[in-house]
């Protein structure tokens, strides 16, 4: 595999984890992950609880995670869903508490179905099958060590994908220690960079001092976003943004810190979907009780250009496309 610039060329690309499996490492990391289970710290919570005697907290998670759905994602990046779609793994729960999230019943709820370690590596392996670009885990960070379990069945048993990790950015340090050599492509989203704002609208007050550690830490471990030969992304850092109403402000504080903390080359995909939805009425937070304004918007892709950021999405395209 030989690597110019943003491009990976050469028919010997492999997945990051085949390494560690090769060498007993990835193994290791299981047990480690596993271990640390007994006396949760693996998020910013650190509840401390067991969770391997199925003891649950913030995330409402124990032992095993719970799996929502799976199937092939034709509404992701273009780089990651191509041709044949982006195989998500969605998990239930979350470690983040967002009053306006618009995957409340699954992140909040508690939708889908408790989901051990060999059914876990079967949808990877069904993803596989359907001919998917990669294994995409949106909202993995409370079920990291029950990933990588699943993940060293499926190896075992013939997965080639590559590992997308799908998170909020609200990820603990060890975990993204546990994660190194494993994830291809991280993709956090970073929501909001005050903490008062983070405390109202996620319930998290460290939320963005921990985004940027988290953030600076993929981009340590997997670099800019590269994509193969047919324009699909193959590793990297690929940071999504969603544009809030009345936020402006918040958006450009988070994308001067990716131009001059990250990198200028950092890929982006600024987004603008917001609508009102889980807590967020005309009675709550009635702030955001509304969509952005086409200014709002214009205004942050502007600012993006300002600080050097290049390589980003506006929007959301509607159909695949090839990047090169």
């Amino acid at each position: 595999m030989e690597q110019d610039g943003f491009r990976v060329s050469g028919h010997a690309f492999e997945p990051a984890y085949m390494e560690l499996y090769r060498s007993g490492e990835l193994q290791r990391r299981v047990e480690e992950a596993l271990g640390g289970l007994e006396s949760c710290q693996g998020c910013p919570r650190a509840c401390g609880i067991n969770r391997l005697a199925d003891e649950t907290a913030v995330c409402n998670t124990g032992r095993f995670a719970r799996v929502t759905s799976h199937f092939p994602h034709f509404g992701e990046e273009d780089c990651l869903r191509g041709w044949h779609g982006s195989g998500t793994i969605f998990f239930s729960m979350c470690n983040l508490r967002c009053v306006f999230c618009q995957n409340f019943a699954v992140s909040q709820m508690g939708s889908g179905a408790v989901t051990p370690p060999q059914l876990l590596a079967t949808m990877m392996l069904e993803l596989q099958a359907c001919g998917c670009h990669n294994v995409n885990l949106v909202t993995p960070e409370h079920v990291v060590p029950q990933v990588l379990e699943a993940l060293l069945l499926a190896v075992e048993q013939g997965l080639r994908l590559p590992i997308v990790y799908n998170t909020s950015a609200y990820d603990g340090p060890h975990s993204l220690h546990l994660l190194e050599g494993v994830v291809d492509i991280y993709m956090p989203d970073f929501k909001f960079w005050d903490s008062s704002l983070a405390l109202r609208y996620l319930k998290a007050k460290d939320y963005p001092a921990t985004a940027r550690q988290s953030i600076r830490e993929m981009h340590r471990q997997v670099g800019v976003l590269k994509f193969d030969e047919q324009g699909m992304a193959c590793r990297g850092l690929l940071v999504r943004h969603l544009v809030m109403p009345g936020f402006v402000e918040e958006s450009k504080a988070i994308l001067h810190f990716l131009a001059t903390e990250i990198s200028a080359d950092t890929y982006v995909n600024i987004m603008d979907q917001y609508y009102p939805a889980g807590k967020v009425d005309a009675k709550h937070y009635a702030e955001i009780n509304r969509t952005i304004e086409s200014s709002e918007y214009e205004q942050v892709v502007r600012y993006a250009r300002h600080v050097g950021l290049w390589r980003f999405d506006t929007r959301r395209p509607r159909a695949p496309r090839l990047w090169w």
